[in-house]
């Protein structure tokens, strides 16, 4: 989906200056089953961002281990959560949603600037399996994208995420031996648009709810420990991401714990952890529980699955009686405006000066 804000197609020059949007998120397999998901996890698990074991130790225990047992568990997972209309991940329904909301949007002057002849195509793509990053870098080049705009849908940076994104696109560009202008948002955090539809999405979402919950926990995404010690500033980036959105609430950490879910393998994550404090606030007698995920940008298995099923047994079966999964921004009003905005803003300087 590559749609220009020019009138017609031929309003854009082969290989000129056009603007490109590619807005990327994580990725998901493309269907059901053991092969499918196989696929999508041996890339991801291949990713030396993502797992930054030495290769001769890491790859026996991949294929050997992981990818004989976990694909099977995980599509049945991804059962649960599956677009039967459209047969794919909610991931994927929601990111080309935005993508082309974020068209529509542009298409409508929503950049306040007369693009004349100029184009600014919009398309999306997934890190991990397809859409993929190259495939995308195609349609923008026969669109004439001399400049592109990558967003990595990710509000906080990390090595395994934001950084991964651009490796993918160094690499992407190399093998096509094209190379447009290039620029990628900066992690959005602490951005003011984005905490105000965070805030806003809970105020909405506990206005739906038949019960008024005692503790709203915020829960990232979490990330090995060494990482951190290594340098990545995940981590300080969602304590602030959270301090910013308690103060816009107006709630205490008690009131707004933070925790830190989706662990995976034996070493030391970042905590506390998500089902840990789940079924230790249970105990201590909290009876309504709401769950925030300000992290992901879109809804997926880690959101819907893990929180909204499998963290909801954890409360229930531990004393909890009223739980709710607060949805991500996905492509809500809120959500979009954040995209727009930082889509905006970088795309400012080219459209005003045009180089």
């Amino acid at each position: 989906m590559t749609e220009p804000c020019a009138a017609s197609n031929e309003s854009v020059p082969p290989h000129g200056g056009g603007i490109g949007v590619l807005l990327v998120n994580l990725g998901t397999p493309d269907a059901l089953g053991y092969w499918p998901v196989r696929r999508y996890l041996k890339e991801f698990l291949s990713d030396r961002r993502v797992v930054d074991t030495p290769r001769l130790i890491w790859w026996p225990i991949l294929n050997l281990v992981i990818l004989s047992r976990r694909p099977q568990r995980s599509s049945k997972n991804y059962e649960t959560i599956w677009n039967r209309e459209l047969n794919e991940s909610p991931l994927k329904t929601v990111t080309r949603s935005q993508a082309e909301k974020l068209s529509a949007w542009i298409a409508q002057g929503g950049l306040g600037q007369n693009l004349g002849d100029d184009a600014v195509a919009v398309d999306w793509a997934m890190r991990y399996g397809s859409p993929s990053i190259p495939a995308a870098f195609e349609k923008l080049k026969a669109r004439g994208c001399g400049r592109v705009l990558v967003v990595p849908l990710y509000p906080q940076y990390a090595g395994a995420t934001t950084a991964s994104v651009a490796d993918k696109v160094e690499e992407s560009l190399g093998e096509m031996r094209w190379r447009p202008e290039l620029r990628s948002v900066a992690p959005y955090y602490k951005d003011p648009v984005y905490i105000d539809a965070l805030a806003q999405s809970v105020r909405d979402e506990l206005a739906r709810l038949d019960f008024a919950p005692e503790i709203i926990l915020v829960s990232f995404h979490g990330i090995p420990k060494s990482y951190v010690a290594k340098g990545d500033p995940y981590y300080d980036q969602c304590l602030e991401t959270w301090r910013l959105l308690r103060a816009r609430m107006q709630l205490s950490a008690e009131q707004m714990p933070l925790s830190f879910q989706s662990r995976f393998g034996p070493a030391e994550w970042l905590d506390p952890y998500t089902d840990e404090t789940v079924r230790a606030l249970a105990r201590k007698g909290v009876k309504r529980m709401a769950v925030l995920t300000p992290g992901f940008s879109a809804d997926c298995l880690e959101t819907i699955s893990e929180i909204g099923i499998e963290n909801r047994e954890f409360f229930i079966e531990n004393g909890g009686e009223k739980f709710a999964l607060i949805p991500c921004l996905n492509d809500s009003a809120p959500g979009m405006k954040v995209i727009e905005t930082i889509v905006a803003r970088e795309l400012a300087g080219w459209i005003e000066t045009g180089v």
